[in-house]
């Protein structure tokens, strides 16, 4: 970033103030928000001197320009034991982070639409090996691209053979469905071209027809893969309820589980929370990507494209009360929304040995959450059994049931994978258990 000392001085005075107003593991310091029950690290297991361990961390990030700044929370046996806000949400604006501070959830959207399609699943609406083309007959009589053969005469780079299977629910759930993708795969160009079509008022309806135009990778069921197969997953809420992912997640997730800022797009009313966007230069500095104004994508109309794959913006809070549910087997607060059983077949591995490549060994994936399987190749202190993803602008989450442990950490950095943030949050969270 080419930041000037003076402005970089300003900034580590206020965060300075903010690291002291925020979280050091007492429950005294932890901010007043409805909500978010708070208690003493101690009484749950935890050491607070050692969870000032994790702010330092977090600190030492956007010490270094590497990040403008962070939420995050720790909380076990239902309550929070650290919620620290540290850095600044905007730094061109001058804008301290905030508790409250509104981030792109990317991908964690994920394991919310995956709940909701699993609430309908609660209700009789269908089975896991059910066929997709049951509500989407545009993904019937679908095909694989497989490279061509060496003495076979073709006009493309592979050729096309008829699906082994068709796609199920579970496919879609599990990422194992083949859909073309930006990542891998022969359909690369194609899934491109058809991500240029899009037009203004496009809705996910429309993209989804057009993927199902496109080749599969590999039949379905035969490996994993990351795509857009969650935004296959709301559609399919849409098209089953009659309502839109935007409606069934206000209406039946969002309004009774109190997540009152988490929106598929951001009220322009609420712009003062929102968090800029960055980026890392050649040294690796923070640089603005996008200001939080009225121009983002997540704020701009027209609000009619709601992604299951990856379209909300939430707080720390609000997704705390969504996976503190989850923790709880799928109640909080009086409120039910799924019910343990279902949870427990969620977090289940539904892959096998396949490779989650955007995980790494020692994880599987079940219906919309990557699950560690093995501690020693994944090289996590998150205990078996524990389920997590993140998102593309560094966010991550993950729920841990054997501790009953839920850890959050907001930031806006894309790209951020040359940052160990993420593992730095674990590492902190599970060294400060001293029960």
């Amino acid at each position: 970033m080419q930041a000037s000392v003076s402005r970089w001085s300003i900034l580590g005075v206020v965060c300075l103030v903010v690291t002291a107003v925020g979280l050091h593991g007492a429950s005294a310091d932890l901010p007043v928000m409805d909500g978010v029950p708070t208690a003493e690290p101690e009484a749950v297991g935890m050491s607070s001197e050692r969870l000032e361990r994790l702010d330092r961390v977090m600190r030492a990030y956007i010490d270094r320009e590497e990040v403008a700044g962070a939420v995050t929370l720790v909380a076990r046996r239902g309550k929070v034991v650290n919620f620290s806000a540290q850095g600044r949400r905007d730094v061109e604006g001058g804008k301290a982070m905030t508790h409250d501070t509104i981030f792109r959830m990317a991908s964690m959207t994920k394991p919310i639409a995956s709940v909701a399609l699993m609430m309908l699943y609660e209700e009789g609406r269908f089975q896991l090996r059910d066929p997709i083309s049951k509500w989407l007959p545009e993904f019937g009589d679908m095909q694989v691209a497989v490279p061509a053969p060496e003495q076979e005469r073709l006009t493309g780079s592979y050729k096309l053979v008829p699906a082994a299977r068709p796609i199920t629910v579970q496919h879609v759930l599990t990422h194992t469905a083949g859909l073309a993708n930006t990542y891998r795969g022969l359909t690369q160009p194609e899934f491109q071209a058809m991500n240029a079509e899009r037009k203004p008022h496009d809705t996910v309806g429309d993209m989804v027809k057009r993927l199902a135009k496109l080749p599969l990778n590999f039949h379905p069921g035969d490996r994993w893969e990351y795509g857009r197969a969650t935004d296959v997953v709301g559609r399919l809420v849409e098209v089953m309820s009659g309502k839109t992912l935007d409606a069934f997640f206000r209406e039946r997730i969002f309004e009774p589980l109190d997540m009152p800022d988490t929106h598929f797009f951001l009220p322009k009313s609420k712009l003062d929370r929102f968090a800029a966007l960055y980026g890392p230069n050649d040294d690796g500095k923070i640089v603005l990507t996008e200001a939080p104004t009225a121009d983002s994508r997540f704020v701009r109309e027209p609000h009619v494209y709601f992604s299951g794959a990856g379209g909300l913006v939430s707080t720390a809070r609000d997704y705390f009360r969504f996976h503190q549910m989850m923790l709880n087997g799928g109640e909080l607060d009086g409120v039910r929304i799924l019910s343990r059983k279902t949870i427990e077949l969620m977090t289940a591995n539904h892959t096998g040995d396949f490779g989650i490549w955007l995980a790494g060994p020692g994880y599987g994936f079940g219906l919309g959450y990557a699950i560690v399987t093995d501690l020693g190749p994944s090289g996590t202190p998150r205990s078996e059994g524990s389920y997590y993803w993140g998102g593309a602008f560094g966010t991550i989450f993950w729920v841990d049931p054997s501790e009953e442990l839920i850890g959050i950490m907001l930031t806006q950095m894309r790209p951020y994978t040359h940052l160990r943030i993420r593992d730095d949050l674990a590492t902190m969270t599970y060294q400060a258990i001293v029960d």
